[in-house]
């Protein structure tokens, strides 16, 4: 029987990990998962694709909403969560294109962020907090309003990978590259391609996606380096469908009919994965 055996969200897009043992699922996945993000003046995203050295950066997100910032060398910050009724400036983020709205943070942060993250061609970069996870939709064809995706791999897949660099004159590189909400043990490789409904615990999802991959795939997620093409060169040879290198599968969380709040259920570390549905293979996006 596969399990869950890795479970992961980022409070703040591009920043380090927090690895759980537990985690509710709302309709816009796990709790607290990439709901505050960096932004250049015009809004656009700034991420490990610009500046791999945030994988070095850790946000840990209270339940007041609070969320503290570590920076590499220790230094810490508390940041209220900033709310429109008590003045928090409104702005427009754009993620890759898609665009939605949220609100500035304290301007402290991006004072914060400015004094350790050194010269950059990027301008002043603000951090931004997205109030309402409705806003950012998912890419067009995949959900529905409302609805966000969360990412899932399996320890199968990843092998399979690893062979294929090792046989290519590569190390094989470590999970946390692939930056997933769920890890699944037990399964067989890539058998994520094909599924379309997967229960995890008490929770289930429907499969929509394979995830395109980026060269943040190529960034040492500890040490916030580049650490050279791979794995993305291997994944865009042995993995390339609709013009992307994938890795990994979307899924968005099903609401039960007898609940109507925000809490779906609750996913845990070895909680078992049943694969209710399967049929071709999902598309890349």
């Amino acid at each position: 029987m596969p399990l869950l055996t890795g479970l992961h969200r980022y409070p703040v897009k591009s920043f380090h990990r927090q690895s759980l043992e537990h985690a509710v699922v709302e309709p816009w996945g796990l709790r607290g998962d990439r709901r505050w993000m960096l932004a250049r003046p015009s809004g656009l995203a700034v991420t490990q694709r610009d500046l791999p050295q945030l994988a070095g950066y850790r946000a840990e997100p209270q339940e007041d909403g609070t969320l503290w910032l570590t920076s590499p060398e220790g230094d810490r910050l508390r940041i209220p969560v900033p709310r429109a009724a008590e003045g928090a400036r409104p702005t427009e983020a754009d993620v890759f294109g898609t665009r939605f709205a949220a609100l500035e943070a304290d301007p402290k942060a991006h004072l914060w962020l400015a004094e350790r993250l050194g010269p950059h061609p990027l301008g002043e970069i603000r951090l931004l907090h997205l109030a309402d996870p409705r806003a950012r939709a998912i890419v067009p064809g995949f959900g529905n309003p409302g609805e966000t995706v969360s990412m899932a791999v399996t320890t199968a897949s990843l092998a399979a990978l690893g062979e294929w660099l090792v046989a290519g004159g590569s190390p094989a590189v470590p999970m946390e590259r692939f930056r997933p909400n769920l890890v699944i043990e037990g399964t067989e490789a890539w058998e994520e391609d094909h599924w379309r409904r997967v229960r995890v615990g008490e929770v289930t999802f429907r499969a929509v996606k394979l995830c395109g991959r980026c060269v943040v795939t190529t960034t040492d997620q500890e040490s916030g380096e580049r650490a050279g093409a791979e794995p993305l060169r291997t994944l865009a040879k042995r993995r390339r469908f609709e013009k992307k290198s994938v890795f990994g599968v979307n899924l968005v969380p099903e609401r039960p009919e007898q609940l109507s709040g925000p809490e779906l259920g609750t996913v845990r570390l070895g909680d078992e994965v049943t694969v209710l549905a399967r049929g071709e293979r999902l598309p890349a996006a």
